[in-house]
């Protein structure tokens, strides 16, 4: 099974936390496992900008936002480090073992700038927009000042990584014509129904941290969960719309595609 170990890199950054002695044994498991799944997640991300970046190549994208995105890796990774720093301060252990990693799809049966744009769609347009929205709401509870930083730090990349989606829909605008915007839209259904299940899967509603807890990072699963819709149906569906995208009909038509799913 592979692992993830950044015991030395965490080590290596000697983040120190105030008030621990606050926090109750439950308390502080929870707060592990939440940075250590982070850890995780951002360090298993960088593979899909690496993905990214050749599709880019492909569909000839200029040269400044290939940069961007070759950035963007290696932001990523130091992500991880930063969160992995967050477990080893709280006395856990900075390592996972986990399974096979999904891979990035690659779209075979569309040209190269439309499996591009499903990509940037689905990566940058709406679990980074998302993203965004969930750390944000997360540095404005963090107590202890290296945890204010280290979030501050991530939300500065993220706000960049969901806007390379934007921005490349805004390349491509005179691209985007009827019958493209019209299969995008059938794209974007399964990602919708992707992006919902895989966030309220990690947001449980059952979560009700204290305020110590909720400052070192454990969210509110029910206020998280309304801040997810919120940024679906006041962010990403209208500026989705404004490029021609039939995205309020994509995201009624996720709930489908879930209920089959679940059928």
């Amino acid at each position: 099974m592979p692992t993830l170990d950044l015991t030395a890199e965490a080590a290596a950054i000697a983040l120190d936390l105030p008030e621990l002695d606050l926090l109750s044994e439950p308390e502080r498991g929870a707060i592990r496992l939440t940075w250590q799944g982070r850890m995780l997640n951002e360090h298993v991300s960088a593979r899909v900008f690496a993905a990214l970046l050749g599709q880019m190549m492909a569909a000839g994208s200029p040269a400044a936002r290939l940069s961007a995105v070759a950035g963007m890796i290696s932001e990523e990774l130091t992500h991880g480090r930063l969160c992995a720093a967050v477990v080893h301060a709280l006395g856990g252990e900075a390592l996972v073992h986990y399974g096979d990693l999904d891979s990035v799809a690659t779209h075979p049966d569309a040209t190269p700038l439309e499996a591009l744009l499903r990509n940037v769609l689905s990566i940058s347009c709406l679990s980074e927009t998302v993203a965004v929205a969930l750390i944000g709401a997360e540095k404005l509870r963090a107590g202890p000042p290296a945890l204010q930083t280290i979030l501050a730090d991530i939300l500065a990349d993220e706000v960049q990584h969901a806007r390379l989606g934007w921005l490349l829909l805004e390349d491509h605008r005179d691209d985007l014509d009827e019958a493209l915007c019209a299969r995008l839209g059938d794209y974007l259904a399964t990602a919708f129904c992707h992006l919902r299940v895989h966030e309220l899967a990690h947001l449980p509603e059952s979560s009700s941290p204290s305020e110590l807890a909720e400052s070192y990072g454990v969210c509110d699963g029910s206020d998280a969960r309304a801040l997810f819709f919120d940024t679906v149906h006041e962010v990403i569906i209208p500026r989705l719309e404004e490029f021609g995208l039939p995205a309020e009909r994509a995201w009624e038509a996720s709930f489908v595609l879930e209920r089959r799913a679940a059928s």
